[in-house]
């Protein structure tokens, strides 16, 4: 059994309209809800031993926020290919997990992001794929049980969301 965490990036400032979309920062509440979610993690004891992120700066910084209350003492690698990735280059990512990697943690975009968890999942009994398939919002995690043994295993339509965090659901 595979475990896999998606995080999609907590909310960007368009303050500026000339900064490049790569460049743009979080908000003040983008940055309330990366340390809320960092926060909720380090109490749930969550733990990753590596992290596969987006180099847009709103990751960068939501991840920054995460670790502000969370404690992360591992492998952070900035992959360009998650930024505005579509579901199939996010397949790939995930295909490409290095064997050693038992709990890594995928930070980056919409709508690549919920398009690969619905991808990757069936219905569940709390009907957590159904919430994601309305709406993954910004800073929402959720994590994907999969039944497969090896990274280059993981197929389409066989895992299961067991959770989902909502920062806005959070204290």
């Amino acid at each position: 059994m595979k475990r896999l965490t998606v995080l999609r990036h907590a909310k960007s400032s368009w303050d500026d309209p000339r900064l490049e979309d790569l460049n743009r920062p979080l908000n003040d509440s983008g940055w309330k809800a990366a340390r809320r979610m960092g926060r909720e993690l380090e109490k749930r004891r969550m733990k990753f031993d590596l992290v596969i992120a987006s180099p847009a700066a709103r990751v960068r910084e939501t991840i920054d926020g995460l670790t502000q209350k969370l404690r992360l003492n591992l492998e952070i690698r900035f992959e360009p290919r998650m930024y505005a990735a579509s579901e199939e280059v996010l397949l790939k990512i995930v295909r490409d997990i290095r064997e050693s990697a038992h709990a890594p943690l995928l930070v980056g975009h919409n709508p690549g992001l919920q398009q690969l968890l619905l991808a990757l999942t069936n219905e569940d009994p709390d009907d957590l794929r159904g919430r994601v398939e309305q709406k993954l919002p910004t800073a929402a995690l959720a994590v994907v049980e999969l039944p497969a043994h090896r990274w280059t295993e993981v197929m389409p339509a066989t895992g299961k969301i067991t959770e989902l965090i909502l920062p806005k659901e959070l204290d």
